[in-house]
């Protein structure tokens, strides 16, 4: 199933309950999905006056013409966008990236003071998922260790095989139950070669034959079968 529409930055309409959030931005067909924490991570608080932005170390130019803020447009959320383009990902990495055939979202997308508590990690679950569904790509791309439990606990089958160790998972394949998943260890943490590291794997990746049926029935209620591509 393929989404019309030519909206970059919150394609799917979502409004969570709170003032300030950050949606997802990028392709809504895309076949890669970069899955962040939240605003206070990775940035793109949305500001009308700089104060948000500067709180959360964010430029205020980071939100596109109605105030919505964009992923990973912070200091470290700009130093992983080089490495996806460099990597075949984004065309245009900068504060409004172009995001051909990828996808930017985060596990809480809404901007709070500080790290948000569990039960609200909990309550913006519905909203990712719903997006991340309503995308349905090829290969999920967590970014820290928050990030990779998540979507290795919730979309694959591996959850107790896993060591979260993100220095040694970073740039490796996880094969799920239909994704693949290619952890990332968080760019605030990145050392020297960890740039490198990340953009050979993407440039590999892509020069296989990844893309496959994905059958997302294992993750419905009810045994029901969702199959995409």
């Amino acid at each position: 199933m393929e989404n019309v529409t030519d909206r970059t930055n919150n394609p799917f309409g979502m409004r969570p309950p709170c003032d300030q959030y950050v949606p997802g931005y990028g392709d809504a067909n895309a076949v890669f999905h970069v899955v962040g924490d939240h605003p206070g991570v990775h940035g793109g608080a949305p500001t009308a006056d700089g104060g948000v932005a500067a709180e959360h170390g964010v430029d205020a130019d980071a939100t596109d013409l109605d105030g919505v803020g964009v992923p990973f447009t912070n200091e470290s959320g700009l130093r992983l966008q080089r490495a996806l383009a460099e990597g075949g990902l984004l065309d245009d990495p900068g504060l409004r990236p172009q995001v051909p055939r990828t996808f930017l979202s985060y596990l809480h997308m809404c901007v709070v003071d500080g790290t948000p508590t569990d039960r609200e990690y909990d309550e913006m679950e519905r909203y990712f998922d719903a997006e991340l569904r309503a995308i349905a790509a090829h290969v999920l791309l967590p970014v820290g260790e928050r990030a990779t439990r998540h979507v290795v606990a919730e979309y694959t089958a591996r959850a107790e095989k896993v060591e979260y160790d993100m220095a040694a998972l970073h740039g490796t394949e996880l094969r799920g139950s239909g994704f693949l998943v290619y952890p990332i260890r968080d760019p605030s943490e990145w050392e020297e070669s960890d740039h490198q590291r990340l953009v050979q794997a993407l440039r590999a990746l892509q020069s296989t034959d990844f893309r496959r049926e994905v059958d997302l029935g294992r993750f419905l209620p009810g045994g029901e079968t969702y199959r995409v591509r």
